[in-house]
């Protein structure tokens, strides 16, 4: 019971101040006060070795099923095995790879990302199941952060590759180490760098 009272206070608190901490006590502050950052929308904590924690994005069948998705949707396609983000109208981008590589010089094929969604198969997503932090719209999606001027910031950590134990496939993490942006595939991660 105490659990859902807090699991209440969070979700309907965040539609008021609209910035969400989540294993954190607080939103990070503007360097040199006290004063929470107003550019960041939700922000995760920071996790060290050998707990590190990441962001799983939704699992889709398939991008171009998504018929509703906006420009800036991130989903993880289960036949692809890709994590994507959608940068138009139309297009969806790659964030990670779904490799193909020879098993013992034969033409069979191994391909990476092997996802278990035996989890979700069962389950039948609410149309109304959403949650927004910001300005509440009629945009798609599960999770919708909405603001013009706010950002979320993801989970923080030292070589998420070697502390997060046991990650989803969709998993996103910010290394603090080499200040890049890594994702797991279901197999291998990925390591976008600005």
């Amino acid at each position: 019971m105490k659990n859902i009272i807090n699991f209440a206070l969070v979700f309907f608190g965040s539609f008021a101040i609209a910035q969400v901490a989540i294993g954190k006590a607080s939103i990070s502050v503007i360097p040199s006060t006290t004063t929470p950052n107003p550019s960041i929308s939700l922000e995760f904590g920071n996790y060290t070795a050998p707990q590190g924690k990441g962001i799983v994005l939704p699992w889709v069948v398939s991008a171009t099923g998504t018929i509703d998705s906006v420009t800036g949707t991130l989903i993880y396609d289960v036949n692809d095995k890709i994590v994507k983000y959608k940068n138009s109208a139309t297009t969806w981008f790659n964030l990670s790879k779904n490799e193909t590589t020879l098993v013992d010089g034969t033409m069979n094929y191994d391909t990476t990302g092997a996802v278990n969604t035996t989890l979700q198969n069962s389950l039948t997503d609410a149309a109304t199941a959403k949650t927004s932090i910001g300005t509440p719209t009629d945009v798609p999606g599960i999770l919708v952060l909405e603001d013009g001027n706010k950002a979320m910031v993801l989970p923080k950590m030292p070589s998420p590759h070697l502390n997060i134990i046991n990650p989803e496939p969709g998993t996103m993490a910010y290394d603090t180490l080499t200040k890049q942006l890594a994702i797991y595939n279901g197999k291998v991660w990925s390591f976008w760098k600005p």
